[in-house]
């Protein structure tokens, strides 16, 4: 089970510096009350997401599959998720549908029924590597699609089939442009998009989240979108033209610096998105309770993280990510307390000015 480009993206997210620009939530006062009025040991975090309840507004966003150390990372990851009751998305799934195409093609043509065998079992070992259901039977689970690949051979099919791979309650289609021209081996087609993920919005069964990666998305650009919600991935945390810099030749790494703060700030993206009355996802550079306060208070519905799980679960495994966690969701908690916020709900809107 080979991946160098997965092992590669995971060991420098790790171990290089590959954030890049401001969140904008240093701009974001809130709003402070004196007198809270409220017990902080009543303050109820819970929230339903496209139909899901989740007990913190908090998802483990996908970052990886296909490899050895894949199988590690989603299982124990959707563990975690799974103790805490919140939202788990896996890496994008191409590796497990490409692999599965030989067998796919062997069908069709009424190949040797061994040949196919060999391919399912192939294609297995690949798709086990994003299989999670059985050590979490009930977390939401995000399956994970490049939104590109829809002009490069990728239908309703391949959608359907990165749903059933995983058993998931959504599927998230990628928006990664910057990435993948900066990327040597990138797709670059873009054309075209925006009527090919509302037909698959409309054709799915499950919803369709659009994921931006690192850039941001645009109202311009949304308003567009017939999905069931957004996750907004903006400026402010991983970069991927800075993790691309650290693969190419030396024409790559000065090209990816220069673009790594390229795109729309969280804070901006979900300012702007609020206004489309959409499920949110506020993601790119939250890193604590007081980030996730801000992003909610400004319209998010709840927030995404990778990067900081990634490195507490490299660092002491589990527990590393369950003391992240548990930091994680008592600073979000004084926040709702010093804003008078018992619940999720009364947290929107709570900023006192921008600066």
């Amino acid at each position: 089970m080979k991946n160098k480009r997965k092992s590669d993206h995971l060991r420098i997210c790790v171990e290089e510096k590959i954030e890049s620009g401001n969140t904008g939530f240093d701009k974001i006062q809130m709003t402070h009350m004196a007198l809270p009025e409220i017990d902080f040991d009543k303050i109820d975090m819970k929230i339903k997401f496209l139909g899901k309840l989740l007990n913190y507004p908090l998802i483990i966003e996908g970052m990886t599959g296909g490899t050895k150390e894949s199988l590690r990372i989603n299982r124990d990851l959707a563990e975690i998720a799974r103790e805490f009751g919140i939202g788990f998305g896996v890496g994008s799934e191409r590796p497990a549908i490409d692999a599965a195409k030989p067998a796919i093609g062997a069908t069709k043509q009424g190949m040797n029924r061994e040949i196919k065998k060999t391919d399912e079992i192939k294609n297995n070992a690949i798709a086990d590597t994003y299989r999670v259901r059985d050590v979490a039977p009930d977390i939401f689970l995000i399956a994970n699609l490049g939104a590109v690949q829809l002009n490069y051979g990728y239908g309703i099919d391949e959608c359907e089939k990165a749903i059933e791979l995983i058993d998931a309650d959504a599927l998230a289609l990628h928006l990664n442009p910057l990435h993948e021209v900066i990327q040597p081996e990138g797709n670059k087609n873009f054309s075209n998009l925006i009527p090919k993920i509302n037909n698959i919005a409309k054709e799915l069964k499950k919803p369709v989240i659009i994921k931006c990666v690192g850039s941001g998305i645009s109202y311009e650009i949304a308003k567009q979108l017939r999905v069931s919600a957004i996750d907004v991935g903006g400026v402010g945390g991983t970069s991927w033209s800075l993790v691309e810099s650290h693969r190419g030749d030396k024409k790559t790494k000065i090209t990816g610096e220069r673009f790594s703060g390229w795109g729309i700030s969280t804070a901006d993206a979900i300012s702007e998105l609020f206004w489309l009355k959409l499920p949110l996802v506020g993601s790119g550079g939250i890193r604590t309770g007081l980030d996730c306060a801000k992003a909610i208070a400004l319209g998010a519905d709840c927030v995404g993280i990778a990067l900081p799980i990634l490195k507490a679960w490299k660092s002491k495994g589990n527990e590393g990510v369950r003391e992240f966690i548990n930091q994680f969701l008592t600073e979000l908690r004084i926040a709702m307390f010093l804003t008078g916020s018992e619940n999720l709900s009364e947290l929107k809107g709570k900023i006192r000015k921008t600066k």
